[in-house]
């Protein structure tokens, strides 16, 4: 199941992830600068980033070397587009935890990639804190 991931009511990032054990995050994007922002905020919510990659194909080879709790995946990559290397990740580990990342929502894709939920560009902070704070919450692999 997938959804749209909102702050609501949610404590602010600004006073820490509360008492729960940091995220491994894995995160995928071939902006750079996106990328590195979003290894900054992952941080700022206090939560450890295993690496950041450049391509789909890179993510799959980091999953399965580095075994995340979360992916953050950008759909629009090359070498295998996001939601390819979501679905081939899940079909080795079928309780990754997997978020794409898009500025610009095909929602049947996204919602075929089998990807927990969807974090929209430009990414908020509160958005992001929500999506790991919710990681948190699922039962761990």
């Amino acid at each position: 199941m997938w959804t749209f991931v909102s702050a609501g009511a949610l404590p602010s990032p600004q006073f820490g992830c509360s008492n729960r054990e940091p995220v491994r995050v894995l995160i995928a994007d071939d902006e750079r600068g996106v990328g590195q922002t979003l290894a900054d905020f992952v941080r700022r919510c206090g939560h450890e980033v295993v690496d950041v990659v450049a391509s789909g194909l890179a993510a799959i080879q980091a999953y399965t070397r580095e075994k995340p709790d979360v992916v953050l995946m950008d759909y629009s990559m090359p070498q295998l587009n996001g939601a390819t290397a979501c679905r081939m990740i899940l079909s080795k580990d079928p309780d990754a935890r997997i978020i794409i990342v898009t500025g610009r929502p095909n929602l049947q894709a996204i919602r075929d990639s089998g990807a927990r939920s969807i974090l929209a560009k430009p990414v908020d902070l509160d958005r992001l804190y929500a999506v790991l704070y919710d990681a948190g919450r699922s039962p761990p692999k």
